[in-house]
């Protein structure tokens, strides 16, 4: 029964994230195309003329949080077999940077500094979780491998990103980083629904 609870708050976690980005970035003041390639994900939840819908962003930003903590913590903490306290420890940071995120946003000068450590706690601190859990399960099939690559995948955009924030493109290699931790989430309910 835990298992099919917390699988269900995976996936309609991370649904809930995928939706409620494509109707932001829908109604966000540039082409769809434009808004995906050329502005972040955080210029989405700034509440101005530019992003009508920014309380809908933000309130998946939130959600995310919220489905990693009660996922994990409720259930997936169980799989974990090695290294359990620094999985839990990347597991809160990653959940409660993306937290910040939806509660502190990215367009007041005064408060950029809180924004930017959330989004570094739930990017940097998600693919790294990722890459930590998928090596502390009991074994190492399918799902740990995807984990893995996951994990790898962000990082390596996570970097990109880091290093090239000037660039017209920064914007992708963002959304990369982070939709790593949303497909996870997505593949993971899936995965823990059956055990």
């Amino acid at each position: 029964m835990k298992s099919k609870v917390a699988g269900i708050v995976f996936i309609s976690g991370s649904l809930y994230y995928i939706i409620a980005e494509s109707i932001s970035a829908t109604f966000f003041n540039d082409s769809l195309f434009n808004t995906y390639i050329f502005h972040t994900i955080s210029e989405l939840g700034i509440p101005n003329a530019n992003s009508p819908l920014s309380l809908l962003m933000n309130s998946a930003f939130i959600l995310i949080g919220l489905t990693l903590i009660f996922g994990y913590f409720y259930r997936f903490k169980d799989f974990i077999i090695k290294n359990r306290a620094l999985c839990h420890i990347f597991a809160l940071i990653t959940a409660v940077g993306v937290i910040i995120v939806g509660l502190i946003h990215g367009g007041n000068p005064f408060t950029l500094g809180y924004h930017m450590l959330g989004a570094m706690m739930a990017i940097l601190g998600g693919n790294v979780l990722l890459v930590i859990v998928s090596r502390s399960m009991e074994d190492f099939g399918f799902y740990q491998k995807l984990t893995l690559i996951l994990g790898i995948f962000g990082l390596i955009a996570f970097w990109i990103m880091f290093f090239n924030m000037t660039s017209s493109y920064m914007p992708v290699f963002e959304r990369l980083s982070v939709y790593t931790l949303i497909i996870w989430c997505f593949s993971t309910g899936i995965y823990i629904r059956g055990k």
